[in-house]
């Protein structure tokens, strides 16, 4: 995409916005009418009352120059409001669409990119592109108009002399191009380097107990300061260009300055140009310059916008999961079969498969568990359920459908998901509870919470179910976030639940309440449970046993024991008795 398509790409979001916008031209087009007039009545002003000592003049021209500068400074005040309101407003769409597409887009996205470098993009590249919207657009209409009145009043005075002033701005066009395309490259390193300073700093506020239980603080910080080096290296480099295009644009201002003042005191000297009109063609021509050096600076500016712009474009253009989905069915009932055939799945930064050739049939309302060690590819599996990802190979059905048939939006109303890393807001208890069912009932909620054994924390807690819990929850104990987890869950009451190591991170006082509430949340779903603590899932209907991305050994708790393979090791291994030292 070129720079032109994408600053066309960028106006185009100015289109629902076209009645302010026209107001703001309007505007800009009078500041620019009553700055030509300050540059014309400069030869009344020189000519008339200091050379011919014209008394009437000497009265109305103070008077006319008040009345300009209080015409210029309410249409002005009127383009600057206007053109910042719309330029705002744009940006707002801009980011708001980037994050809406952001949650839209696939899971293995995010697998790619770093939450902090997400975040750069939608607060600093987006910042960038206001910088051009907001101030640039602004800068465009009235310094663009105000030249044009400037050039107006120069022809008007002297053609020879006006001819004379423009020889400069091929000059500085080129410099400005030239400029403008180092800045480019500079701008788009720029953020990349921000991206990685949001996302180191974003890392270590989110480990900040395990930097501080670590002593990391050393570590942590020197690890900032690199990535904070490197993005002031690159900005310093981006101002040392910009300083430069000023500086040239200043020198070829001064040649053009001195021809002007040498030939326009030659024709006044001779007779053919009043001292009051080369003034006059004096002041136009310093009050041109200064539109000339703030377009130069929108340059920069822009070519700073045009790089966040690339990197913004990129996300917007990418095809979210919605877009991608081709299903038509909507997955109706409260009682689904699920059948994994021949299901493999290879992660794009894995050389080997995470699963291979998984074939498991799990009944409406059974309990199935899937053990094995760490990196087995139980996680794994699960996750190709909900369609986080989709199989290498193979397909999975449900109700004997493959689950691309089922529209993604109504497979995902089906499917609840209770995990270890328990995921709350800095919200409410009520809304946290509330997240997977938009406008439940208070009762309604407070039910799901009883269910879950959290009505009573609740009660005891000071706001109750206003209560803030704080990010992810950190108000509250381990075995709290766990139960608003299910209390959610319960809520949505879904067919299908995913029960991922939900209470391997908990104490025995806590895991027992847990136990007890997933009890009700499992009542007639199909289940599927990961679990590292053999003890939780002994009653389950079935007992898969995972090994290197296969399915090692399928049984119930007794059966599985009594063959002495892995998971009888797996159970040996968490109650042998360990000797006294």
């Amino acid at each position: 995409m070129s720079n032109v398509d994408r600053f066309a790409r960028l106006v185009r979001y100015l289109r629902p916005h076209k009645v302010r916008l026209i107001a703001a031209f309007v505007c800009s087009g009078l500041v620019a009418a009553f700055s030509a007039a300050y540059a014309w009545l400069v030869k009344p002003v020189l000519d008339e009352i200091f050379i011919n000592k014209n008394d009437t003049l000497l009265l109305v021209l103070p008077l006319a120059l008040f009345a300009v500068a209080v015409c210029k400074s309410a249409f002005n005040y009127g383009q600057n409001y206007l053109m910042n309101y719309v330029g705002n407003q744009v940006i707002a769409d801009v980011r708001q669409a980037l994050f809406a597409k952001l949650l839209r887009l696939p899971v293995n996205y995010h697998d790619r990119n770093t939450s902090g470098r997400l975040v750069s993009r939608v607060v600093n590249d987006v910042t960038l592109m206001a910088n051009a919207v907001a101030g640039v657009l602004k800068d465009i209409f009235q310094q663009g108009l105000t030249f044009l009145a400037m050039l107006g009043v120069i022809f008007y005075q002297n053609w020879q002399l006006a001819t004379l002033s423009i020889v400069v701005i091929p000059m500085a066009a080129v410099t400005t191009v030239r400029m403008g395309k180092r800045l480019r490259i500079l701008a788009t390193r720029g953020q990349e380097r921000m991206g990685d300073m949001a996302s180191t700093l974003q890392e270590a506020l989110a480990g900040i107990r395990m930097v501080k239980a670590y002593g990391r603080e050393d570590q942590e910080t020197e690890r900032f300061r690199r990535s904070n080096k490197a993005f002031l290296d690159t900005t310093m480099k981006a101002i040392q260009v910009s300083s430069l295009g000023s500086s040239h644009m200043e020198v070829i201002g001064v040649v053009g300055v001195a021809a002007i003042v040498w030939y326009g005191g030659f024709l006044v000297i001779n007779g053919t140009m009043t001292p009051g009109a080369f003034f006059s063609f004096l002041t136009a021509m310093f009050m041109a310059y200064t539109p000339i050096r703030k377009l130069s600076g929108a340059n920069n500016t822009i070519q700073q916008a045009l790089a966040a712009a690339e990197r913004v474009y990129e996300v917007l253009d990418l095809e979210t999961e919605q877009e991608r989905d081709r299903g038509t069915v909507v997955l109706a009932g409260h009682s689904h079969t699920v059948e994994f055939q021949q299901v493999s799945l290879r992660y794009e930064s894995q050389a080997i498969h995470a699963v291979a050739g998984i074939d498991l049939s799990v009944k409406a309302g059974e309990v199935v568990a899937l053990v094995g060690s760490s990196g087995s590819g139980k996680s794994t599996l699960v996750s190709l359920l909900p369609r986080f990802y989709e199989p290498t190979e193979g397909r999975i059905l449900l109700d004997g459908l493959p689950l691309t048939a089922y529209t993604l939006q109504s497979l995902r109303a089906h499917i609840g998901i209770v995990s270890q890393d328990v995921v709350l807001f800095d919200d409410t208890i009520r809304n946290n509870i509330a997240f997977g069912r938009t406008g439940a009932m208070d009762v309604e909620i407070q039910q799901a919470a009883a269910l879950a054994y959290a009505h009573d924390f609740i009660q005891r807690l000071p706001q109750g179910y206003d209560t803030i819990i704080g990010e992810r929850g950190l108000k509250l104990s381990g075995g709290e976030r766990q139960r608003l987890a299910i209390a959610r869950a319960i809520l949505r009451d879904p067919p299908i639940l995913i029960l991922d190591e939900a209470t391997s991170a908990l104490d025995t006082e806590s895991e027992r309440v847990v136990q007890l509430a997933l009890a009700n949340l499992m009542k007639n779903r199909t289940t599927l449970v990961i679990a590292h603590r053999l003890s939780t899932i002994q009653n389950a209907d079935r007992i898969v046993v995972l090994s290197h991305g296969t399915i090692a050994e399928i049984g119930s708790h007794e059966e599985l024991l009594r063959r002495g393979g892995l998971y009888k090791r797996l159970h040996a291994m968490q109650f042998q008795d360990v000797p006294s030292a």
